[in-house]
């Protein structure tokens, strides 16, 4: 962690209340020790992100100490690529983790649990297949049954259980389970099972296992092993509970955590759960786990976010104790926001339309001092070139422009960015009636961007020089779906959006072509974007981050 202490302050949210009062009452000593614990079968998203937030935040503001603990207890579905990958991400929002734990550093000591449960009568193996398991828990209204194996002695359950890690017993002949209430209302707590034989190789511990601990018994005493005070998870996890506290009371463990839940992050237009992600990237609707439109944080990363504008929204939707939805827009406008004070500018032209400057020579180049970010005059200036043929963008044009278009057309003066007014005196156009090409003049007395005898125009037009701008691959990135809530009436694919990319190839001012890939900039006019990994030496590759204001709805900081 760390070692950057403060204290909290007024206006708690629910969880840090608890931790204050806890710590007042010298309950745990007045230690604050969380763990963020993820699976290792996937890549992290936003939603993962509120969590490392809070757990890593509580931690540091409480003077505490924050474990990453991976819960590798399901090896079919767990890699080592995922751990690194979560490792990083981890890392990328500006946290480290005091002490690194796998589940199965703990193998050995569960299974001594599972032998503890049974000698004290609190387990047994069972032999009803998964799905006679299921059909006699009851529902909700109706209590379950009782196997018929529950009554197995302490003896048999041992040597059953024994035979079971030697490998003597097929996949799924046999579990372990806790041995509490089948008449419980609490479906958790009717005889959960505990182990189940699962043949497959475990990314840390090879074959050296075939019965694997399930989550539910084996959160709750890595928690305890760990010292952990306060095991925060989302609300899921709150029928559990009284599982979790049943296990740490029933286990000679070291320490008792308390386990608090927190509403998980549900964001408008965004689907996060694990498996519509991999359909989503097995069936090509994106290009990866790291497409810059999905929600994983390494997507977020290679569209550009910066972890400065993941954990300012993470802080600002705050840690409520019911399910909502928050609209992805404030997601948007934290990242514009930080983005607009560390982006350097530059103009860029991602739909060019030439204009040729009649009036100005031929072979003159010359340059304007531009602003790198106008609101933060520290940041310095840079030399655009400019010439008399120019690229503007294509929609700031218009031939017939209706009563409000204020940008440039027939007759019409406008100011290009910087450097000079300039009027449109005439259109050249192709054999089909296309635009190709606009005629224009511009004042010699307007250089800077503004007119000696005061007048004013309506608009201002960025611009790149012909002969010195360079091309570029610009990918316009939108939202994945065009529904609030994907798949709330249908399937969620029918709400994929089939303009969410749009590929372009841009001109931009020459000073981008030192750009390195992660740089961000905002294309002036246009809005953020990224350099892309994708880039070359021949080629640079450019992601749209977010527009410069919401494209879909009005939003505002304080909405």
């Amino acid at each position: 962690m760390d070692d950057t202490t403060t204290e909290p302050t007024a206006g708690l949210d629910f969880i840090r209340t608890i931790i204050t009062e806890d710590r007042v009452s010298g309950k745990h000593e007045g230690r604050v020790a969380t763990r963020f614990p993820p699976e290792p079968n996937g890549y992290l998203h936003i939603g993962h992100a509120k969590s490392i937030c809070l757990n890593f935040g509580v931690a540091r503001e409480f003077g505490g100490t924050c474990n990453l603990r991976f819960d590798d207890t399901n090896p079919a579905r767990e890699e080592t690529e995922f751990v690194e990958a979560i490792k990083d991400d981890v890392r990328w929002l500006g946290f480290d983790w005091d002490n690194l734990h796998f589940a199965s550093d703990y193998f050995e000591q569960l299974y001594a649990y599972g032998v503890q449960l049974i000698r004290d009568g609190c387990a047994y193996v069972d032999s009803l297949t998964a799905d006679e398991i299921r059909s006699s828990r009851g529902t909700l209204t109706e209590p379950g049954r009782e196997s018929p194996h529950r009554g197995r002695g302490v003896d048999e359950n041992l040597e059953m259980f024994r035979r079971m890690r030697a490998g003597e017993f097929e996949d799924g002949a046999h579990v372990l389970r806790a041995r509490i209430d089948m008449a419980s209302p609490n479906i958790n707590l009717r005889d959960p099972v505990l182990y189940r034989i699962r043949r497959a190789h475990h990314h840390r511990t090879a074959d050296a296992w075939c019965i694997y601990p399930l989550y539910d018994f084996a959160h709750p005493p890595s928690d305890a092993l760990e010292h952990i005070t306060h095991s925060l998870c989302t609300l899921e996890f709150e029928a559990h509970r009284p599982l979790y506290d049943w296990l740490v009371n029933n286990l000679t463990v070291p320490a008792r955590p308390r386990q608090i839940e927190f509403a998980r992050l549900n964001l408008t237009y965004t689907v996060m759960s694990k498996r519509r992600l991999l359909e989503l990237v097995q069936e090509r609707h994106v290009n990866g786990w790291d497409d810059p439109r999905m929600p994983t944080i390494v997507g977020m990363r290679r569209r550009g976010y910066t972890p400065e504008a993941v954990r300012n929204f993470c802080d600002r939707i705050g840690v409520a104790k019911r399910e909502n939805m928050v609209d992805v827009a404030h997601l948007e406008h934290a990242v514009r926001e930080d983005l607009n004070k560390r982006s350097p500018r530059i103009m860029g032209v991602v739909d060019p339309l030439r204009v040729v400057l009649d009036n100005y020579p031929e072979d003159l180049t010359e340059t304007f001092e531009i602003a790198n970010n106008p609101e933060f005059p520290s940041t310095g200036t840079r030399r655009v070139p400019f010439a008399r043929e120019l690229f503007i963008e294509r929609e700031d044009f218009m031939e017939d422009p209706p009563k409000k278009f204020f940008r440039l057309a027939p007759g019409r003066e406008v100011r290009l960015r910087g450097a000079y007014f300039v009027t449109c005196v005439s259109v050249v156009k192709d054999a089909r009636g296309a635009i190709t090409e606009l005629r224009c003049t511009y004042d010699p007395a307007t250089r800077g961007g503004d007119a000696a005898d005061g007048r004013k125009v309506k608009a201002t037009l960025h611009w790149v020089a012909v002969k010195t701008s360079i091309e570029a691959e610009i990918r316009l990135y939108d939202r994945l779906f065009t529904a609030e809530t994907p798949g709330a009436e249908h399937d969620y694919r029918e709400d994929l959006n089939t303009d969410s990319l749009q590929v372009r190839m841009a001109r931009l001012e020459p000073s981008a072509a030192a750009a390195a890939p992660g740089d961000r900039f905002q294309f002036e006019r246009l809005g953020y974007f990224c350099v892309d990994p994708d880039s070359t030496d021949r080629r640079l590759v450019f992601n749209r981050t977010v527009t410069l204001k919401d494209s879909w709805a009005r939003f505002s900081a304080g909405a």
